[in-house]
């Protein structure tokens, strides 16, 4: 369902913002729009989503982090019936536009490292979905029907199947209930912001979080270093795996195997939205992130723990696929 520009001038109308200039930002994968605002030199940020439990989700969420002293955006007006918020503007000073333009990359990267490392000492927020094995084995389904017939012209059979997800309930039993924390999903460049004139952690400004779960934590830090949409440099990524194995004081063979896990659970479902937005929604731009995606996924199958899967993956997509 689309949102009339009736309704969202009767919104900003109520919110005294009706006569401000609007421009458009790029969206993402999602049907969820945003637009700045600029009046009186104030600017905001139109949030335009017809899902109700979408924005349902993201004020949930804005309030469980404001309350922990981060940096999510202020809620300056909302209508949740209506799929309209009005938001805080963070502005531009995003990782990914920094780095571009010579920013300490190391140092924006710690930083964030440290806010994952600072979330998983907060206590686990109540009401949000648990990232559980039956999610995981949801998921696979995406990339089983919508990236293998894309990339070998073949459906997967019951047999071929069910011998995936069986591979997955092994790997995922090595996952440890007592190392969770909020999830933020899509933790990566393009969705955090340096925000100058603030101190500490609050200086890392949160977007795009309304996906919010509860489950592992090596999983923001395989979102965060594995970035679908930029490459971290590989000596990087080494660097903050081990910074956060030092400070979080986990195990490290434990957590490397988590981590490579995950790492593949993320880039094969991440295969298989990318070929979902192609096939059926026509949404090409998508397809310049797969080799990099690829590439993440060749180097956590790497792992001793996930010679199964690759075995699966080689006999199904053939030896040279991925």
């Amino acid at each position: 369902m689309d949102i009339s520009e009736k309704t969202i001038q009767s919104f900003l109308e109520g919110a005294r913002w009706n006569e401000a200039a609007a421009q458009d930002l790029a969206g993402d994968a999602s049907s969820r729009r945003y637009r700045r605002l600029l009046k009186n030199g104030k600017s905001a940020i139109l949030m335009i989503d017809p899902s109700i439990q979408t924005v349902s989700q993201f004020l949930k969420v804005t309030e469980i982090l404001k309350k922990d002293g981060y940096s999510a955006p202020d809620i300056l007006a909302r209508d949740i019936q209506k799929g309209l918020l009005l938001l805080e503007d963070f502005g531009d000073r995003l990782f990914v536009s920094l780095i571009e333009a010579g920013e300490n990359e190391e140092k924006l990267y710690t930083l964030a490292v440290d806010f994952l490392l600072d979330l998983r000492t907060r206590k686990l927020p109540e009401g949000l979905p648990y990232f559980s094995p039956s999610y995981v084995l949801d998921q696979n389904v995406m990339f089983l029907d919508w990236f293998v017939p894309h990339q070998s012209g073949k459906t997967v059979s019951e047999e071929g199947r069910r011998f995936y997800q069986q591979i997955w309930t092994h790997l995922l039993k090595s996952l440890d209930r007592k190392d969770e924390a909020m999830l933020l999903r899509d933790f990566h460049a393009e969705n955090i912001l340096y925000l100058e004139g603030r101190t500490g952690l609050s200086t890392l400004g949160l977007l795009d979080y309304q996906d919010a779960m509860t489950g592992p934590t090596a999983y923001d830090l395989v979102s965060l270093l594995q970035d679908a949409r930029r490459t971290v440099p590989l000596s990087l990524e080494e660097k903050m795996l081990d910074y956060y194995i030092l400070k979080s004081g986990v195990d490290g063979k434990w957590f490397r195997e988590t981590y490579a896990i995950l790492g593949a659970h993320r880039a094969l479902r991440i295969l298989g939205i990318f070929t979902r937005l192609l096939n059926q929604d026509g949404k090409d731009r998508y397809q310049q992130f797969v080799p990099r995606v690829k590439t993440h996924l060749k180097r956590n199958l790497e792992h001793p723990s996930l010679l199964a899967l690759q075995h699966w993956l080689t006999i199904t997509l053939g030896k040279n696929a991925l």
